[in-house]
């Protein structure tokens, strides 16, 4: 499922979409942010449907080849443990997946082969594959764990995969990373005696109300803000101030305020760390040092109220 820090990163870049298009339709533009966050999903589905394409794959080929006029005994006595694997079977008959593929008309593997055989022949050439078929042990443990490592070893880091996905969707470009952990932590928690039912999209309803509330509030109060923000940087112009920077002060001032069961430090903490990863190099020092500034002058003037021990 989606976290705070990745919803908080969606909501940052519609927030900066919106100010680069100079577009100020906030009912559109919180619709896009929210669909953004949808189609995170999709990603994670697709992922989940490509191991069970690999093994219809494996499944045909291994038919063709028994049919050949010059069929050699490998071909006739294959070694049948990837197309037998319990855990892809158990999601191959999942009603969860096969409902959501059809409720959102998600595309199938079949029409995009190409990337089925990539992964197809990329897993047949290495020593995962070579070392899970020599393996005598047949237990959904086994399988479960060379699922967890193909996934992990051969899908995830495929650039030709990636390249696919940014070309279908440009948001999934910072979203693939952070679904093939959450495609990984799905497998590893299947059970042997349990149906794959897909993971949820949020934890509970505030995760999914904290997208909308946190993009319109920051959006809504920008000027506002930037007062503040003005105020705790007196030696620098409003236009020397990265705009990634200024979004994300805003973003935390919004939490600030309207999130009372959000602690001061971690709002702090998460746009130190989110900055790290999409503004400059010095731009986690300058955001610490202005949240701490505007966080404490807040605090001493009860703008800011936290609901429970130890949240300020």
């Amino acid at each position: 499922m989606i976290n705070r820090r990745h919803i908080r990163v969606k909501v940052m870049q519609s927030v900066y979409a919106m100010l680069q298009s100079h577009n100020d339709d906030i009912i559109k533009e919180e619709k896009f942010v929210k669909h953004s966050v949808l189609k995170m999903f999709d990603l994670y589905v697709l992922n989940i449907q490509l191991l069970v394409a690999v093994q219809k794959l494996a499944a045909k080929k291994m038919a063709l080849s028994k049919n050949k006029i010059l069929a050699t005994a490998s071909d006739l006595n294959p070694n049948i443990k990837f197309i037998n694997n319990k855990v892809i079977r158990t999601i191959s008959e999942s009603i969860s997946l096969e409902g959501y593929v059809e409720l959102n008309k998600l595309h199938n593997w079949e029409e995009n082969d190409e990337y089925v055989k990539i992964i197809f022949e990329e897993l047949l050439q290495s020593s995962l594959y070579e070392k899970y078929l020599a393996d005598e042990e047949h237990s959904f443990k086994r399988d479960k764990n060379f699922v967890v490592d193909f996934f992990k070893e051969i899908i995830a880091p495929n650039e030709k995969l990636a390249e696919y996905y940014e070309d279908n969707m440009i948001s999934w470009v910072d979203d693939i990373p952070f679904v093939n952990t959450w495609v990984v932590k799905t497998l590893s928690k299947q059970k042997a005696a349990g149906l794959f039912v897909l993971g949820s999209l949020y934890k509970d309803k505030d995760d999914e109300d904290f997208v909308s509330q946190l993009f319109r509030k920051t959006v809504l109060k920008q000027a506002e803000y930037e007062l503040a923000i003005a105020e705790k940087t007196p030696n620098w112009e409003s236009d020397r101030i990265a705009e990634i920077d200024m979004i994300l002060i805003k973003m935390a001032i919004t939490e600030f305020l309207n999130f009372p069961s959000i602690p001061t430090k971690v709002t702090i903490n998460e746009y130190i760390e989110i900055s790290k990863d999409y503004s400059t190099s010095k731009s986690s020092f300058f955001i610490n040092g202005v949240l701490d500034k505007i966080s404490k002058e807040f605090i001493a003037n009860k703008k800011i109220v936290k609901i429970g021990r130890g949240l300020i």
